[in-house]
This record gives structure tokens, C-alpha cells and sequence, in this order.
């Protein structure tokens, strides 16, 4: 595969403004990007122009959860087509569009709705690359839940097949096209805090139940009548149907879901990784919570759920103008040492989560998604004067972040978080997920490689194995 090359935001956009378009250019972490702007040579032979008037024709796969609301916020569109599994889980969807076609298996449908233009992909983490790679190919737009994918080689696949096809992305991270994050990133490059060295970010989750099993549920109940088993179950090793899996916590689950980290790391490191110009680790390492019944992962059968709560702490080198950061991950309760300067009444972050900023003459701390930026003490706020707006705002509203992609589609400018961006980004948080699997050693992390270069047994989770007739080369 070709690598994309290194991130490139400029320390000027701290000091410059730029349009969102000049903005996107520089400081989407890819040259690839760049193809992006070319707009009059995007569109490919075979898929329709598309005017800011015009409407899209949308489908919508895996819609019985997050993808009914992803929906909701596209509805000025022509949602033509609706997929999901399960149809009595995604009832409500199916009756809220009525006009549009049903379908089980997203295959039939790319292949049978010739006049599509995009796709919302909202299924189970374990099937999102395969069904976002056959859309792409199709040259369908894609919007896409966090994380991109279940593996970091998919996320890669991902990023490197919507630059090819020219299709606009965007994942469902929807803090990046928010107001707290653009204040996070221009705090931290007028060097309000000073160069910042440390990180730390946490979460509440999970909010399921997670780390309590060591293998698979022994009962085996039939699968619902509406459920089409074989589909959900996709690209990961057949098992038997359990309500724990669908439609339960698959999150929990390592064949399924990404963990407490996937299902909000995007969310929550999203700030830093966007704000400190991240791309590839150059180690991660882990350290997880224990059974009563013996270390993780030391009995068998393997466990095969996510701990109740990790600790995961990735190491990234100097960029440009910025020195080397360490940055800690805390889930599962867990948080970090509270600053000195903090007060003591003071909440860290917020309900979900937040991200503490340790530089060399100040702190900053925000919640989820980047929400409330302010500075450690409070005192600080009280006369703190904030640098120039250097990056455009995304209008907002409850549907700020789908819109953003919807005028991507329409010969606008890239999505703020297209997968050029948030390709990246979903490979640092599955690099997490690597060192939660493998949590007794220092992983040593070829970002462009994409090789754990110390650990054989590590390495081969960068890439996950199929189920025969699943494979992103088969979509």
C-alpha cells in the first residue's frame, strides 16, 4: 500500500487566518488532501454532479441505533434506501421513511440502487470497513461511525481508498466540527499554555457490562425470527447467537466492538490529537484490570471480553515546533492525578469524559468532544484575553456535523473530519486496543509501516483475519 505521508498543519495557522478551504489544505494530515481541492476533476465517470441545490440520494446501513439519528439530521435529502440486519430492531426507522427501499444484506442493495450517491455506515464496529470499502468502490460518499473500522489495517484501507476513488468522507466523531475543539487547537498554537509535554485523557466508560465473562455465554437461544444471523455476524468468526452480542454489547465483545476506548476515543483524543498535530505513535503500551480468577488473558479459555478498565499510554515524537508528548488513556473509572493548580471543588472534564493539557507555563482542560476549554486555575480565565479565530466555524446545531459532510458531497469543500484526518486518528485509538490485548510489554510502533516492530504475536492483530467470503478485497 502507499503510506500517506506525514502531517502537515502549519504553526502559522496559530497566528494567520484562513479559510476553511486554505485551512483543510494544509492541515488535514495528508497530502492526499490535496486531490480533495481539485474540485472540477472529482467527480468520476459514472456518478452524478452535485450542486449545494441539489439533493443526495442516501442510504442509510445498520440504522436500528446511532444510524436512525445520523438520518434524522440528513432528512432535507432523499433518503432512498434503508438497511439493517435486524428489521424489528431498526422498526422504527424503516416506519419513519417509508417511501424508501428495504433491504437485509447491504450487497444486494449497492448493487441493486444504481442511482445512489452516499451512504451512512452505523453497523457494529466489525463490519464497518468492509461495508464502508464496498460503498467507496462504488464511488458512494461515505459518513461512517467511530471508529472507521475494527483493525488499524483497515483504517488505513479506508483512508487510502477514499483518496482513490475521490468520494467525501466524514466519521461520526461529530466534537470536530464543534466549537470547543477549534478553541482547544487555537489556544495550544498561540502557546497559551507553553509547548505541552504531557496528556492525559479518560472517559466514564463502559457503561455496559464489560469484563465479567472469560469466554462465550453457554446458552445458545434461537436467533429472532427477523434477525439474519450469518450478516450480523459478517467478517468475525462464526459463533452462536446470545442477546448479549445483538442487541446488547457487542461493544464488550473482541471479535465485535473496539472497547471503552474505541467507542469514545475518537470523541475524547480527538482535542489532543487534532490540537498537538499526532499521527503515529512510536509506542504504546497497556495495563488492564484483573479477573479474580487469574491474570488477562493467562486462563483458558482466552477471555473474550474488553477488562472493565484499562490504562493505555502512548508516546509520540516531536513534530515541527512541538517537543515529544506522552499521552495516558483512562477508562473504566479510573483518572488521572489532579493537577496541584486545580481546584479543589473543581470538576475534571465532564460526564463522558476530558482531556487534561500539561504545558510548560499552564494547563488546560476540556470535556468530551472538546467541550468548555478553560485553563488551570480558573483564576486564569478571568482576565484571559483569547487569540484570533484562525479556523473557520462549522455552523452548528444539531445537525452540524452530518451537514458538514452533506455539503462535502455537493462539490463543497472536505468534511472536517474526512478520513484523512480521522483515518489517523482511528489508527492511534486501535493502537490502544493492541496494547490493551498484549498489556505485559512496550509495543514498538512503524506507523508507516504499519509494524509492531518488538512483537511478532502484536503484529498479527494489525491486521484482523476474515471469515471465508468476508474480505475487504471481496466487497
Amino acid at each position: 500500500m502507499n503510506q500517506p505521508e506525514a502531517n502537515r498543519p502549519r504553526s502559522s495557522l496559530a497566528r494567520t487566518p484562513h479559510s476553511r478551504r486554505t485551512f483543510l489544505n494544509s492541515a488535514a494530515l495528508s497530502a492526499g488532501a490535496a486531490a480533495f481541492t481539485i474540485l472540477a476533476g472529482r467527480v468520476q465517470a459514472g456518478r452524478r454532479a452535485l450542486s449545494p441545490n441539489d439533493k443526495l440520494n442516501l442510504a442509510g446501513i445498520g440504522i436500528g441505533g446511532m444510524g436512525g439519528s445520523n438520518l434524522s439530521r440528513c432528512e432535507a435529502e432523499n433518503i432512498v434506501a434503508l438497511c439493517d440486519v435486524d428489521p424489528d430492531h431498526a422498526a422504527k426507522t424503516f416506519a419513519k421513511y417509508p417511501q424508501a427501499r428495504r433491504y437485509k444484506d447491504f450487497r444486494e442493495m449497492l448493487d441493486r440502487e444504481k442511482d445512489l450517491d452516499a451512504a451512512i455506515v452505523a453497523t457494529p464496529d466489525h463490519t464497518h470497513a468492509v461495508i464502508a470499502m464496498a460503498a467507496i468502490r462504488r464511488g458512494l460518499h461515505v459518513y461512517v461511525q467511530k471508529p472507521l473500522s475494527h483493525s488499524v489495517w483497515e483504517a488505513r484501507a479506508l483512508t487510502e481508498a477514499a483518496r482513490k476513488h475521490r468520494v467525501m468522507t466524514q466519521m461520526g466523531n461529530q466534537g470536530h466540527s464543534g466549537e470547543g475543539i477549534r478553541q482547544v487547537c487555537e489556544w495550544i498554537w498561540a502557546g497559551v499554555i507553553g509547548p505541552v509535554r504531557e496528556v492525559h485523557a479518560w472517559t466514564n466508560r463502559p457503561v455496559w457490562p464489560q469484563g465479567i465473562e472469560v469466554g462465550r455465554p453457554p446458552e445458545a437461544p434461537a436467533v429472532p425470527s427477523s434477525l439474519d444471523w450469518d450478516l450480523w455476524i459478517g467478517p468475525a468468526p462464526m459463533r452462536p447467537y446470545h442477546p448479549t452480542y445483538h442487541p446488547g454489547t457487542w461493544r464488550a465483545w473482541w471479535d465485535f466492538g473496539t472497547g471503552s476506548l474505541g467507542d469514545l476515543g475518537c470523541h475524547i483524543l480527538d482535542a489532543a490529537f487534532w490540537a498537538l498535530r499526532l499521527k503515529y505513535p512510536v509506542s504504546v503500551s497497556g495495563c488492564v484490570s484483573t479477573y479474580w480468577h487469574g491474570l488477562w488473558q493467562k486462563t483458558e479459555p482466552k477471555n473474550e471480553m474488553f477488562p472493565r478498565s484499562t490504562i493505555v499510554r502512548y508516546k509520540f515524537p516531536a513534530r515541527e515546533d512541538m517537543p515529544e508528548v506522552k499521552l495516558t488513556w483512562w477508562d473504566g473509572g479510573m483518572m488521572p492525578p489532579r493537577p496541584d493548580a486545580l481546584e479543589p471543588g473543581r470538576r475534571m472534564g465532564d460526564s463522558d469524559g476530558g482531556v487534561l493539557f500539561l504545558g510548560d507555563r499552564g494547563a488546560l482542560v476540556c470535556g468530551c468532544y472538546g467541550r468548555s476549554p478553560r485553563l488551570v486555575p480558573d483564576s486564569r480565565m478571568k482576565d484571559f484575553q483569547p487569540p484570533p479565530k484562525t479556523l473557520d466555524r462549522i455552523p452548528q446545531g444539531d445537525a452540524g456535523h452530518e451537514q458538514d459532510w452533506i455539503r462535502a458531497c455537493k462539490d463543497g469543500p472536505p468534511a472536517s473530519s474526512n478520513f484523512d484526518y480521522s483515518g489517523p486518528l482511528s489508527e492511534c485509538v486501535l493502537m490502544g486496543n493492541l496494547a490493551v490485548r498484549f498489556p505485559d510489554r512496550e509495543l514498538l510502533w512503524d506507523g508507516e509501516k504499519m509494524e509492531v516492530t518488538n512483537d511478532t504475536e502484536a503484529n498479527a492483530f494489525v491486521r484482523r483475519n476474515y471469515r471465508e467470503g468476508w474480505s475487504l478485497d471481496g466487497v
